[in-house]
């Protein structure tokens, strides 16, 4: 009875588990495959799953001497342009097919129909076309994407740089309301961050920090520094202060038996507090709405991108792509640490 009973856990367990990966994995499938396609791949129904490399376009030649270009989008070829200008021939095949062959050879290569009659030309496509029009249509999506990375490294810098001292100091030292602040941490970190985005604005605007990318990391490290203080608060009770005590006896002072001893013990709760700080400051739009004008950063704008954009949404989804990768790129390098933010360090 309880072998079965057992199957059954394992199989609606692995149920649920396979309907949360497939609630992740297809949405993310389909982002990044319209990001990766071409305009005329993008009016296609029903759409492939997976863009192709190549463009093939059937080429016929008209009585004025001229280039008819079909398209097959999958009910048969279609006449799609008529003309024999290399400009019109190179801006058609870039802005359509998101291949980037000089417009003269292009020319050169459609003369053959003149002699051979209709023909099929297959091309390859620029598979990131769609990121360099990103940011070349998109104002200031370069600035925008160097804005991002600093204000990350400014939050990551003030929240470990006070959140940590913040932790050692409520493991080591005794101290009055000492409970009482450890609990308002966490009530600190209930606020949502545009909850105390426009009282931190008149702040930042009295300090001439409103648009500024400290401004901005300013904002985003109130409920991290919490956050971090309490998480690391943690792991330096786990480290045992007889270590300390041993630095201190062989001459080290207590700044540095911390920046030598204690500090890199407690790297995986650092590690852990740099992810939320940085998962914050990344993905955050409505408080970079907020309290930016000129210095935006990448998730603003490819917030606005996606909201104008309705000719060329895949442009904005290669946008969210570069806003996505980055993310998992620096959580993927810490995961490791992550499991262990939680226990003591046992020495």
């Amino acid at each position: 009875m309880m072998d079965k009973l057992n199957i059954v856990q394992k199989t609606v367990m692995a149920l649920i588990l396979a309907t949360m990966v497939l609630l992740v994995a297809v949405p993310l499938l389909a982002f990044t495959t319209v990001a990766f396609s071409n305009s005329v791949e993008m009016t296609e129904f029903p759409k492939r799953l997976i863009p192709k490399r190549t463009v093939t376009v059937r080429v016929a030649p008209t009585p004025e001497g001229e280039f008819e270009i079909f398209y097959d989008s999958g009910e048969g070829y279609e006449s799609i342009i008529t003309t024999k200008r290399a400009s019109k021939l190179e801006a058609h095949f870039t802005r359509q097919y998101a291949v980037t062959v000089p417009g003269e050879e292009l020319a050169e290569d459609f003369k053959q129909t003149l002699t051979n009659g209709p023909m099929e030309f297959t091309y390859k496509k620029d598979l990131f076309y769609n990121f360099k029009t990103f940011f070349s249509i998109v104002p200031n999506a370069a600035a925008a994407l160097k804005n991002s990375i600093i204000v990350s490294l400014y939050t990551i810098l003030i929240s470990l740089g006070i959140g940590s001292l913040a932790g050692f100091a409520m493991a080591r030292f005794q101290f009055k309301f000492k409970e009482q602040i450890h609990v308002s941490l966490l009530i600190v970190r209930m606020f949502p961050v545009v909850g105390i985005s426009i009282p931190m604005a008149m702040l930042l605007i009295q300090f001439g920090l409103f648009d500024t990318r400290i401004g901005l990391a300013l904002l985003y490290s109130v409920p991290n520094i919490a956050l971090t203080a309490w998480i690391t608060n943690s792991i330096f009770i786990g480290i045992n202060k007889e270590l300390e005590e041993a630095s201190m006896i062989f001459g080290a002072n207590s700044v540095q038996t911390f920046a030598k001893i204690t500090l890199p013990l407690a790297f995986p709760a650092l590690a852990a507090s740099s992810m939320y700080s940085f998962l914050t400051a990344w993905n955050d739009t409505i408080s970079a709405l907020i309290l930016t004008n000129k210095n935006q950063t990448l998730s603003l704008v490819v917030y606005k991108a996606i909201g104008t954009t309705s000719s060329g949404i895949q442009y904005a989804a290669a946008g969210s792509i570069v806003l996505i990768l980055p993310a998992l790129v620096f959580t993927f390098i810490i995961r490791k640490y992550i499991g262990q933010m939680w226990g003591g360090v046992e020495l």
